[in-house]
C-alpha cells in the first residue's frame, strides 16, 4: 500500500488505480478506473466500490450524472503547471455538490498542495519523489486566504468587511 494525505493526515491508501486494460482481479477491493473503462464496464462495476479517474480535459458538468453516485472521483494532473483539475474540483464541490472523496493524482508536487486543499480536494496523492510530511504541512502554509474557495475557509476580505475594519494602507 502507498501512503497518501487524507483530510490533512498521512494514511495508507486503501484504493488501487486500475489501468484501462488490466484485468480486474475478483474481490479486488476498492478500485479507481478511468472514465472510459467506467463507461464500458459500468454494469459490471456498478455495485462494486469503484471510483472514477477523470482527465483534466473532461467536462465535469456534462458527465457528472454518470458518476455522481461514485464513492470517489480522482482528478488527473498531467503536469503540475496544468491547473484545469483545480477548476474541475471547484465545479464538483461548489456547483455540483459532490461530497464524496475528491482525490488529486498525477504530477502533484508540494507547491500545488495548498491550492488543492483550497479547491476542495480531501485526498492528495503526491508524486513519489515528494516528501509527504512537507506536503501535509503545505496545507496550512498560508494562513490568510483573500478569496473564497471550496474549503469553506472565510476569506480575509470577508472577515474584515464583517468586522467593520477597512484597509488604511497607501492609496
Amino acid at each position: 500500500m502507498s501512503r497518501i494525505i487524507r483530510n490533512r493526515t498521512i494514511v495508507e491508501d486503501p484504493w488501487t488505480l486500475a489501468a484501462q486494460r488490466t484485468q480486474l482481479p475478483h474481490g479486488s477491493g476498492r478500485l479507481i478506473v478511468p472514465l472510459e473503462r467506467w463507461r464500458a464496464e459500468r454494469e459490471t462495476l456498478r455495485h462494486s466500490e469503484v471510483g472514477v479517474l477523470l482527465a483534466n480535459t473532461e467536462d465535469v458538468e456534462a458527465i457528472f450524472p454518470q458518476i455522481a453516485d461514485r464513492p470517489l472521483i480522482a482528478l488527473q494532473f498531467p503536469t503540475f503547471t496544468d491547473g484545469r483539475a483545480l477548476t474541475q474540483a471547484v465545479l464538483l464541490r461548489n456547483r455540483l455538490g459532490f461530497r464524496a472523496e475528491l482525490r488529486a493524482v498525477g504530477d502533484v508536487v508540494r507547491d500545488l498542495v495548498f491550492w488543492l486543499g483550497r479547491c476542495g480536494f480531501d485526498v492528495i496523492v503526491p508524486r513519489a519523489d515528494q516528501d509527504l510530511e512537507a506536503c501535509r504541512a503545505a496545507l496550512d502554509e498560508i494562513r490568510q486566504a483573500y478569496q473564497p474557495a471550496a474549503d469553506g475557509q472565510t476569506s480575509a476580505w470577508t472577515r474584515r468587511r464583517s468586522s467593520g475594519t477597512t484597509h488604511s494602507g497607501p492609496p
